[in-house]
């Protein structure tokens, strides 16, 4: 069942392609191998990158648009009414996938992702006429996540040329083959932004991840790198250490994180990239969507599961922005502003 495009105005359309549902299960202590645990407390929401995404845009009030495929008993468009996101969806007779999460009390986590279901051609062109048809004078276009099972590796590439002429500015957060293809697809398939962390930016590169972590001039390199292949706008993400905010036109900041009691970094990245558009839809500059970006990710990160922060729960004023790279390391007890968030 796919819902009629809205006005434009200041509307948002997310795309989570391989959407999921999100089962979070609190473990009394530091998991242990063979051995068999009894739950603090479990929790299940409607997920996937995208959908994260438009959940939280949606709590600050704005307008946005979820699309994915699933039908339309599916749980997790039962559960994504109930929360009162708009949804766009092309029916698919296989059940959205379900993945785990396990969470220690020292806010460690790890994920247990089932595949997504299968999506014939059909389905992928179904879903591409969906989102542009939503993305015709909206502002923000989010393509979020992996991709499922049947889609091409470039898929990315063909959607983000595929709206160019809707009057949408594109966002992109994904990782290893589909960032590689996107990014090598040439010019004209780079987004407006990108948010990768410093994983997916050294896969870009071509250099280990710890080379980016501690030669801060060869992560602004790497950075730089993407804005020659066509990127005008990159967020880098960086953990406990906050953010980058880096423009095609020399602009570059950085935000360190408010001191925040880790519960679930699950869905902090989501929470940053929302924060980041709500921003924009604000008219702030760009060290102002910076630091709303690291607000919102240290607030998704002192929240239980996949849960997503409102506008209230976001800490501005605990949000140091500066010109140029950071100048101190992070305090221990900084909440990361996204982690290597699953796909």
């Amino acid at each position: 069942m796919t819902t009629e495009p809205t006005a434009a105005g200041r509307r948002v359309v997310t795309l989570t392609a391989n959407p999921s549902l999100d089962r979070t299960l609190d473990l009394p202590g530091p998991l242990e191998r063979g051995t068999v645990a009894r739950l603090g407390g479990s929790s299940t929401e409607p997920g996937g990158k995208g959908v994260n995404v438009a959940r939280a845009i949606a709590a600050a009030g704005a307008d946005v648009v979820s699309v994915l495929p699933a039908a339309d008993d599916d749980p997790i468009v039962k559960a994504l009414h109930a929360l009162g996101l708009r949804l766009s969806t092309v029916p698919v007779q296989t059940p959205v996938r379900t993945n785990y999460t396990l969470t220690e009390p020292d806010g460690t986590t790890t994920k247990l992702n089932e595949p997504g279901a299968r999506l014939d051609p059909v389905s992928l062109a179904a879903l591409e006429g969906a989102v542009r048809a939503h993305a015709l004078g909206a502002r923000w276009v989010v393509l979020s996540g992996s991709l499922p099972p049947g889609a091409p590796l470039d898929w990315y590439a063909t959607l983000v040329r595929s709206l160019r002429g809707t009057g949408a500015r594109i966002a992109v957060d994904t990782s290893e083959a589909p960032l590689l293809a996107l990014l090598a697809a040439g010019p004209d398939a780079a987004p407006d932004l990108l948010k990768p962390n410093t994983e997916e930016l050294a896969q870009l590169a071509g250099v280990p991840e710890e080379t980016l972590g501690a030669d801060p001039d060869a992560a602004i390199a790497a950075v730089a790198g993407l804005h020659e292949r066509g990127v005008a706008e990159v967020l880098l993400t960086l953990g406990g250490d906050g953010a980058v905010l880096s423009t095609a036109d020399g602009g570059l900041w950085s935000a360190r994180p408010p001191r925040t009691t880790v519960r679930s970094t699950v869905g902090a990245g989501d929470s940053s990239l929302a924060g980041y558009v709500l921003a924009d839809l604000a008219g702030l500059d760009p060290a102002g969507r910076l630091q709303n970006a690291v607000a919102y990710g240290s607030a998704s990160a002192a929240l239980p599961g996949s849960a997503v922060p409102t506008p209230d729960q976001a800490d501005l004023a605990g949000v140091a922005v500066t010109a140029g790279l950071p100048a101190s390391p992070a305090p221990a007890e900084a909440a990361p502003a996204a982690g290597a968030d699953a796909r």
